[in-house]
């Protein structure tokens, strides 16, 4: 096990437990994915809150002030014990970790889609249904990215699977055989 995983998956499965007995798993799943993004869409705070010149207790009037109003109290207790023990530098991992875990004991597969263009409506429910029979489940979660370089079509990931409909896949592919054959 990685050494950020034996720092991380303690946090993380007491925190998942905890929000299972109190029946609001649901609740902090969106409030996970919402804190994540804010958390990686912000280098400031990332850095206000790894930095050695604010103490525990100052992070933790930030963190409140900050998502008092809108994290459930098994949420924001999380936080706090983070500060005290100088760990929120790595509230992402803890948190990626937990929806880790939530998948795992949900039997929910995370499919990974990345698109040359953003995606219509259409195209996420054509991908959702290929997803659901390439992970052999209805349980699915999508993470979509985009990314101009494929060119066009996209590359979607399940697991170890990977399926590449890409331009600039079939464009390698085509590179290859060319190689090869000559």
């Amino acid at each position: 096990m990685p050494l950020l995983n034996s720092i991380t998956t303690p946090y993380a499965d007491a925190f998942l437990q905890l929000t299972e007995s109190a029946g609001e798993t649901d609740t902090v799943i969106t409030q996970t994915r919402e804190l994540l993004s804010l958390w990686q869409a912000s280098p400031e705070l990332r850095e206000a809150m790894v930095s050695p010149v604010l103490d525990p207790e100052a992070k933790k009037s930030v963190l409140l002030a900050l998502f008092g109003q809108s994290l459930t109290p098994t949420f924001l207790n999380l936080l706090k014990l983070l500060a005290d023990r100088r760990r929120i530098g790595v509230l992402d991992a803890v948190l990626e970790r937990m929806l880790e875990l939530h998948r795992e004991r949900n039997g929910i597969a995370l499919a990974k889609i990345t698109a040359a263009t953003p995606l219509s409506e259409e195209q996420q429910a054509q991908l959702t249904e290929k997803v659901k029979a390439v992970a052999g489940t209805d349980k699915v979660e999508i993470d979509t990215a985009v990314d101009p370089s494929l060119i066009g079509g996209f590359v979607l990931r399940v697991g170890s699977k990977v399926i590449d409909a890409s331009l600039l896949g079939q464009v390698r592919r085509l590179g290859l055989a060319l190689a090869t054959a000559g």
